[in-house]
């Protein structure tokens, strides 16, 4: 088994909802690109995908459909989704003449039965021999190199794109675990609806997401960074441009920061006096896309008293973890979902 794995190279997938990562054993991270595609209307066939179809969105004519079809961390349209998946895989693998690799895809905890099987079948269909599926709160903090056997509770946050996962591991597995379908993208609808409120100014999506990147926070900074936001006048209809603080980002944004805040402490709470322990001496890692938001890590701390630890590398974690898990099945195999499973 281990030469054939060599071989046919191995695939971790970190299909997220904002970005899909894939990991190729032996090479790591080969693919990093937006979880976005472009098809015709009313057809099946693909005009482009990651970054070439992000591109797109808000910009095609009729004719042209730009979509998403992850949403919330799971998956909204079966068979866009199995396109993208195979697209990425290949491109991962180069189109290798080689055996069917095996597949390991990372998925929120709150995953349903049917949402299961929707990734199983994905993968199943995207070229994989045998999919595996590892939640997302194991698969960071294996990726953020955690030693999760151990007996003694870590808490990792992992605030991606359509969720949030707040986990207790010990033991190698789970203990305690929330998952809210609230991520970047709800602060990006946030940021959308404070323009159209405040300023009568409606903004696209990329407009939306790059303005929270570049000037959001969720604690006060020593320097209120500003940024032009562009888009359309409602009331004029004509196109307009005005500068908006970060201070104003960080109002736009903060039920869903409290949503998540509020999460990480509800779970605190239902978690095992000693392994509570252990996370006030271990602290709290904070992992996903989300995470790199200025003041994030400084926030957590202050609201619930515990050390917080922003990972090395938050918007890889999952998909490194996805990898690691390949190389190691047969000592991971409980934690592990196969479609015998569901």
């Amino acid at each position: 088994m281990p030469l054939l794995s060599h071989f046919t190279r191995d695939v971790g997938v970190d299909l997220g909802t904002a970005n899909t990562l894939v990991y190729v054993q032996g090479e790591g991270i080969v693919v990093r690109e937006p979880s976005v595609i472009a098809c015709r209307a009313g057809h099946k066939e693909i005009l482009a995908v990651g970054n070439e179809a992000k591109k797109m969105i808000g910009r095609t004519p009729a004719e042209i459909i730009a979509t998403r079809p992850m949403r919330s961390g799971v998956i909204a349209d079966f068979d866009t989704t199995a396109s993208m998946l195979s697209y990425f895989i290949r491109k991962g693998t180069q189109a290798r003449r080689l055996p069917r690799p095996r597949v390991m895809v990372g998925i929120p905890s709150g995953a349903t039965v049917v949402e299961k099987r929707a990734v199983i079948g994905a993968g199943e269909q995207a070229g994989g021999r045998t999919t595996y599926l590892i939640e997302q709160p194991l698969a960071a903090a294996v990726g953020a190199g955690l030693e999760i056997s151990e007996p003694i509770g870590r808490m990792i946050v992992d605030i991606g794109g359509g969720t949030t996962e707040v986990a207790v591991i010990a033991l190698g597995n789970i203990v305690t675990v929330r998952s809210l379908r609230v991520g970047g993208d709800n602060m990006d609808e946030a940021v959308i609806q404070y323009a159209r409120k405040a300023h009568n100014l409606l903004i696209g999506e990329r407009m939306a997401e790059d303005v929270k990147i570049r000037v959001g926070s969720v604690y006060p900074q020593k320097d209120d960074d500003t940024i032009q936001m562009r888009g359309r006048d409602l009331v004029s209809g004509l196109p307009r441009s005005l500068r908006v603080s970060s201070a104003e980002i960080r109002t736009a944004i903060m039920d869903s920061v409290a949503a998540i805040v509020n999460t990480v402490k509800m779970t605190l709470e239902l978690t095992p006096p000693e392994l509570a322990s252990d996370i006030m001496k271990e602290g709290i890692y904070l992992t996903g896309g989300g995470s790199l938001l200025r003041g994030f890590d400084v926030l957590l701390q202050d609201e619930t008293g515990v050390p917080v630890t922003r990972v090395a590398d938050p918007l890889s974690s999952v998909a490194l973890g996805t990898g690691k898990a390949l190389g190691s099945i047969d000592t991971l195999k409980r934690i592990l979902i196969t479609r015998d499973l569901v």
